[in-house]
């Protein structure tokens, strides 16, 4: 049996992202600005936020290839994947994001040794392995799409996941 590693991560991740999209897809362009409350984004923030959340994971990851992370280090990147975010005002510029970002964060995935996801990075208040920052990625995009699948029943509109299971 072969242990969890890279390429499982990054097929996991391909997998996540795809049921992200269709979701993206699913959602009329006209509901992009549905709020579930006064104080929640609206499903185009939250979708943007969801193509630039892998940004400060790249940067850290494959980009700088950081040892260690300071607080000033999370606020760059932070404030750099919200200032992308903020571009993406329409539907179509969404999709493409989630796509193309994507299939880029699957690709350094799939780049990664098995040591190197070993490898600690030490935080301001612990260490973690570069494959669990890795994997609270993949929670991070599966936590607001689950946000964004009870919008959709809100909206009227029954999650792709929920249809498929339904004709099964």
């Amino acid at each position: 049996m072969q242990n969890y590693g890279a390429k499982q991560m990054a097929e996991s991740w391909r997998t996540v992202r795809k049921n992200t999209v269709q979701l993206a897809e699913d959602i009329a362009a006209d509901q992009y600005e549905f709020r579930a409350t006064p104080d929640t984004m609206t499903v185009a923030n939250m979708l943007a936020h969801i193509a630039t959340g892998p940004y400060w994971a790249e940067q850290v990851h494959f980009v700088e290839r950081k040892h260690e992370l300071q607080m000033p280090d999370f606020h760059r990147y932070f404030g750099a994947a919200g200032a992308m975010a903020a571009e993406l005002t329409t539907k179509g510029q969404i999709v493409d994001a989630l796509i193309a970002g994507g299939e880029s964060f699957a690709l350094h995935l799939d780049a990664m040794s098995d040591e190197q996801l070993d490898e600690l990075v030490v935080l301001p208040n612990a260490s973690k392995s570069r494959m669990e920052m890795l994997l609270g990625v993949k929670e991070h995009e599966m936590h607001h799409r689950a946000q964004l699948m009870m919008v959709q029943r809100m909206l009227g509109i029954v999650p792709h996941l929920t249809r498929a299971r339904q004709q099964r």
